[in-house]
């Protein structure tokens, strides 16, 4: 490809070392941190938050990118934010002259800025992808970014399991912050050697569309509510099974983010199996197969923490796994879908509502289920099937209800050129070993 030559590849390495910055300042890292300050379960809801909420100033932000252009709105963002990240090495070696109450707060203005700074210019990165890559491209090129993404983060949670050990002390916090700036200002230089978009003159330009006039495209609209009520159920699952597990569990440091690097296990061995077919059967087959993988994964975690179920840790890894596996299924084919529903006529702006509403209600959720976790807390009631309704059963349980609504809604999404669900899964049971595992039962069926 003649654009690939120009320096399309450098998305990738971005990728790369973009997630090896992000992973230690918006991820696990980040909320053991917050939880070493005492924070609660409301203020790792916040921190979960932050990031998608802030999503919001693409709406403001949107009728600027056109005439900046996508690549220098992106960089310009990208540069601000990774101030920020610098600013955050400093708060853990305040710890002797501020009470954890105060670095707490700096922390949270600190995630603020970035967030801000980031939700401001990400208005400018999927336009200026689509840009790069035409439509029969784009699935490959999400399995490729997903898989450098998710190579770099089981490689930036091992690193942060090594670093901060079973008691880690405020510098070795420190120094994952360290280390999240530096590739932040390496992740800029690649970032910069991307190609620009196509340069469009102003008279040119598309009138802006109206929110009726996108809200009344009909495959576009049901994507957006399927995005909030999935954004919902999955807003803030990670965070609080990492918090359950530091606290119901009593887990360490070291083993919670060796544990929480098997998703991304999870989600590349999607990306090596499943998501090669993305082009070939649609999204939407995945999306809904990705749905029923989540569905049974947070009904597992409701027994678990119901105490029906000891929490093995081997039984512990595997719904890790599984967790990266539904995650990817369902974000590859999410995107993919955007990219398929949005027109090209006032592109932008329909990405922007897009990021917007599913990020606003992904930014709600860990605040709410957070809030709902502090409000019950200390509940204890048993059941005669020795199941123990408590804060964390509660919120489990809400989020599999949820899940399972999700379910309904992508059966409504429309797609061109898809196939049905069915037909992918007998295409999988036909290409795996479980079709001689299935033909042997029929055979040893008797027959009336």
């Amino acid at each position: 490809m003649d654009q690939e030559a120009k320096g399309v590849g450098n998305v990738y390495s971005f990728a790369a070392v973009n997630t090896l910055s992000f992973q230690m300042v918006i991820g696990s890292p980040m909320i053991l941190y917050a939880k070493s300050l005492n924070a609660s379960a409301t203020v790792l809801g916040v921190i979960a938050g932050m990031l998608p909420l802030m999503v919001i100033l693409q709406i403001p932000a949107a009728r600027f990118v056109d005439e900046v252009g996508y690549k220098k709105f992106v960089l310009s963002g990208w540069s601000i934010r990774t101030v920020f990240v610098g600013l955050m090495v400093i708060v853990p070696f305040t710890a002797g002259f501020l009470p954890e109450e105060s670095r707490l707060v700096l922390i949270l203005v600190l995630l603020f800025l970035f967030n801000v700074s980031r939700g401001i210019s990400s208005c400018g990165w999927l336009p200026w992808i689509a840009s790069l890559f035409p439509a029969k491209m784009r699935g490959k090129f999400l399995t490729r970014e997903a898989t450098m993404v998710n190579l770099a983060s089981f490689f930036a949670f091992w690193l942060a399991a090594f670093v901060l050990g079973a008691e880690p002390a405020p510098w070795q916090f420190a120094s994952l912050f360290f280390f999240s700036t530096v590739c932040a200002i390496i992740s800029l230089a690649f970032l910069r050697r991307i190609p620009e978009e196509e340069k469009v003159e102003a008279d040119t330009r598309p009138p802006r569309p109206s929110l009726s006039e996108m809200l009344s495209a009909r495959p576009f609209r049901k994507l957006l509510v399927m995005n909030v009520v999935w954004a919902l159920a999955n807003g803030g699952v990670l965070t609080f099974l990492v918090a359950w597990l530091k606290s119901e569990g009593s887990w360490t440091e070291r083993s919670i983010l060796m544990l929480t690097s098997v998703t991304f296990i999870g989600a590349l061995t999607n990306q090596i199996i499943f998501s090669r077919y993305l082009d070939r059967f649609g999204s939407r087959p995945l999306l809904l197969s990705g749905m029923v993988i989540w569905t049974i994964l947070l009904g597992s975690w409701t027994i678990i923490a119901g105490g029906m179920i000891s929490s093995e840790p081997l039984f512990i890894i595997s719904l890790m796994f599984v967790l990266g596996l539904g995650g990817s299924m369902v974000n590859l084919s999410n995107v993919r879908l955007a990219m398929l529903a949005v027109p090209d006529v006032g592109r932008s702006h329909y990405f922007a509502i897009f990021s917007v509403v599913s990020s606003v209600s992904l930014g709600l959720a860990p605040v709410l289920w957070g809030i709902l976790i502090d409000g019950v807390s200390g509940l204890s009631v048993q059941t005669k099937f020795r199941f123990e309704w408590n804060e964390w059963t509660v919120l489990f349980s809400l989020l599999s209800l949820l899940f399972v609504v999700s379910f309904f809604l992508c059966l409504r999404l429309e797609e061109p050129r898809s196939v049905r669900w069915e037909a992918l899964t007998r295409f999988l049971l036909r290409r795996s070993r479980a079709r001689y595992w299935m033909r042997a039962w029929t055979r040893m069926t008797p027959r009336s």
